[in-house]
C-alpha cells in the first residue's frame, strides 16, 4: 500500500485512479500527518463466485455454534 498526501491526491487523481483500476495499487490519503482515505480497487467477486467457493468446500459443523457465541458477546440495542 502506498502512502499520499491530499494535495498530491487532488493534484494527479487521474493518474491515481489509472494506478488503482490498471495496477491494482491501493493508496492511503494523508492530511495534516494523519491517514484520513483509503482508495483501492473494488473487489471483482460476485455471488456467482462465492456460490461457487462455497460448493467445493464441506459444511463445517462447529460454524453455527461459534457463530451464536459471537451473536451473544455483541449486545446491540436497536431501540436508538
Amino acid at each position: 500500500m502506498h502512502e499520499i498526501s491530499a494535495t498530491d491526491a487532488a493534484r494527479g487523481f487521474s493518474s491515481l485512479l489509472d494506478a488503482v483500476e490498471h495496477e491494482g495499487d491501493d493508496f492511503t490519503v494523508i492530511r495534516r500527518g494523519k491517514a484520513v482515505a483509503r482508495i483501492a480497487p473494488v473487489s471483482r467477486g460476485s455471488g456467482t463466485d462465492v456460490k461457487a467457493l462455497l460448493r467445493d468446500r464441506r459444511p463445517d459443523k462447529q460454524w453455527a455454534g461459534q457463530l451464536a457465541e459471537v451473536r451473544e458477546m455483541i449486545m446491540i440495542d436497536h431501540r436508538t
